[in-house]
Formats: structure tokens, sequence, C-alpha cells
């Protein structure tokens, strides 16, 4: 049988799409038709059902797929190995947030610069857009608060931020921490706003979590929307108002006191990250070594 068939198999298997699997074979839509055409030909029998929206694998499918995948990959493994041993740079390509890129993910990817790889960054602070990029191959490795479904990705939980609600001295020292208990966020009328978005994300999320309702959510309600959560903290530092941030965002400012800490909650609201690929794509050496820093270097955030 063709390897350069199951390849291709293998790749709409897991994409859900000939499209998908074309874009990240460098192939044309109609050549992957084709091809998986030949296959089924040459097998007697369907491996796909067509659908609307790309392609569901029949019971034939799926089997072939668990059976050729596995040595698809190993044969993968073994190619970069020798291009490894030939010196051959590779490039990683990045996708995700830019606070927690360029806090958390790029230093701990440092080590692979000096193994003679090169990294490219794509600052993507909608999932759904940097899970796209992922799915037709114009990134490797995506990090993101959403876990995806399907077979295309392979998702692992890198760690749990924690979210706290932090104002600047002067605006801390105007809340009564026992009637923020008490009668909740009325205590916090008055005091402005600062968030990453109109539909103000964090906010909404801690005021559910912590006080069990939801912040003002008018197209006003936020004195301050910035799209990077380091300008967040930096409007919060200088005294615009209040904000939701991840502790390992603000935990310099806090141990400096140039933010406070409202009181927090007995548990605190967490938001899980996770580090996605592409299945299958961690066959690729220089891809599998990212993972591994990053996993390893998550055990400590």
């Amino acid at each position: 049988m063709d390897l350069a068939l199951l390849r291709t198999f293998v790749a709409v298997h897991r994409a859900g799409s000939f499209t998908r699997a074309a874009a990240l074979l460098g192939l044309s839509q109609p050549a992957v038709t084709s091809q998986i055409r030949t296959l089924e030909r040459q097998l007697g029998r369907p491996l796909f059902h067509r659908r609307s929206r790309g392609v569901t694998p029949t019971a034939v499918g799926d089997e072939l797929a668990h059976k050729a995948a596995p040595h698809l990959d190993a044969l993968l493994r073994i190619t970069e190995a020798e291009r490894e041993a030939a010196g051959a740079q590779r490039t990683l390509h990045l996708a995700g947030p830019p606070e927690f890129l360029s806090l958390r993910v790029l230093p701990a990817l440092a080590p692979l610069v000096g193994q003679g790889h090169a990294l490219r960054t794509a600052l993507r602070t909608d999932a759904a857009e940097a899970l796209d990029g992922l799915a037709s191959g114009h990134h490797d490795l995506v990090t993101t608060t959403v876990r995806p479904r399907g077979g295309l990705f392979t998702a692992t939980a890198l760690c749990d931020e924690e979210h706290l609600l932090v104002a600047a001295p002067y605006w801390a020292a105007l809340v009564d921490p026992d009637r923020l208990r008490e009668a909740g966020p009325a205590t916090l009328d008055g005091i402005p706003l600062v968030e990453v978005h109109e539909s103000m994300p964090l906010a909404t999320r801690y005021w559910a979590a912590v006080f069990e309702s939801r912040p003002d959510t008018r197209p006003d309600a936020a004195t301050v929307v910035v799209p990077d959560l380091r300008a967040v903290l930096e409007c919060v530092r200088a005294g615009a108002g209040l904000a939701v941030l991840p502790r390992y965002l603000c935990r310099e400012a806090l141990d400096r006191g140039e933010v406070v800490a409202l009181p927090e909650p007995p548990v605190p609201p967490l938001r899980t990250w996770f580090l996605v690929v592409r299945t299958g794509s961690l066959a690729l050496s220089h891809l599998a070594r990212a993972h591994e820093l990053l996993v390893g270097a998550a055990a400590r955030w």
C-alpha cells in the first residue's frame, strides 16, 4: 500500500476535513480527495462519510487509522532524527495571548534557541482564531484557556492561573473589607474598572465565582479598556481603577506595594491553561522538545 496515500488518509482522519488536511500536507484539496478515493478503491471500502461540514470516518476508516497512525508517526520520528543529526534548523511557530507568551512561554523555550532552533510567534487573543491557525498548519503549538474538542488536537493541561481583584493603594483604602464580604460588589460602586474587552470577560468570571452575580456590562461600564493585561496592570498601578488580573502577572507589583489585592475569597477563581498541538505532531523532535520544556516549566509556575 502506498505510504503517501496512508499519510494523506491519517491527516484527513485527524483533521476531519479534506480542506484542513490539504493545508497541513501542502496539497490542493482536489489532490487530497483524489488520494482518498484511490485508497478507498484499493481497499474496496469507504473510509469516510462525507458531511456538509467535513468528513467522519467509517468503522473501517477508524480501524485503519488505529493501525496505521502509530507506524507513520514512528517513520516521521526517524526522519526527524536524521534531519536533526544533519544539523538542520527547525522553526517552531507559536500562538497565544501576548501576556502568557511573553512572560511564561517564550522564557521557557529560550533553551531551544541555543540548540539551533528558531521561534516565531503570533499574538492571538482569540482562542478560536489561534486553533484555526493550528488546524491549518500556520502554528505548531497554541497556548489557550479553551480546551479544544475533536481528534485533530491533543491538549495538555499546563497550569491553573489564579485571579485577584487588585487596585492601587488609594482605591483599595476606600474599600471596607468586611462590607465587601457582606454587601458584595455594591461596595465597589464608584471605583473605575479597567478591562481587556468591552464584554468584561475577567470581571464577569470573577463576579460569578466570588460574588455569585454579574458586573455591569454596559458598553460604558469599564472606564478603561485595553486588550493587553500588562497594560491593564500599568493602568491600575497608575491609579486608573481596579481590575481582575492573574496573580503571576501582578506578583511583583503586589510585593512592592504598588497595587493591593482586595480581600481574597477562600477559594480563588482559577483558569486552566492548555498546551495544544495537532494530534501526531509530537513525532517532530523540535515540537516534542518544546512540549517537554513547557510542561516541565509549568510545574514551577
